[in-house]
């Protein structure tokens, strides 16, 4: 692909904010991040200190040897960052993806867990 090509297809890259459901229960968080034509390779999560990244970057590929004469179809980029709570324990994140739906799970730290207390009779 020569510098040109190269050049108009940056400008017809768009970034969006993926639509993302949290849910909350005892146990963590569930996010639910729709991100419909990013491949699992163009998918990239990060968390550095208390922010979660994450990025993906959908586009239409071409069989080898192909080249575009005319192209609507923006290439789609994705990035939503989080501040995650200092109850959750990022080391422990679970992700699945499946069907352009990145699932993770975060759970609460140990510390962070509702505990039940149990009342003696005197």
């Amino acid at each position: 692909m020569n510098e040109r090509n190269k050049q108009a297809e940056a400008s017809r890259a768009e970034t969006l904010s993926p639509a993302v459901d949290v849910i909350e229960d005892a146990g963590g968080i569930t996010l639910l991040a729709d991100l419909p034509g990013v491949p699992k390779d163009g998918l990239k999560l990060h968390i550095e200190a208390d922010q979660l990244r994450i990025e993906g970057e959908a586009r239409l590929s071409l069989p080898e040897g192909m080249q575009w004469t005319h192209q609507e179809q923006p290439t789609l980029n994705y990035r939503r960052v989080f501040t995650l709570s200092k109850e959750l324990d990022a080391e422990r994140v679970g992700a699945e993806f499946e069907n352009g739906v990145l699932r993770l799970r975060i759970p609460r730290v140990q510390q962070a867990q509702p505990k039940r207390i149990r009342i003696d009779v005197a």
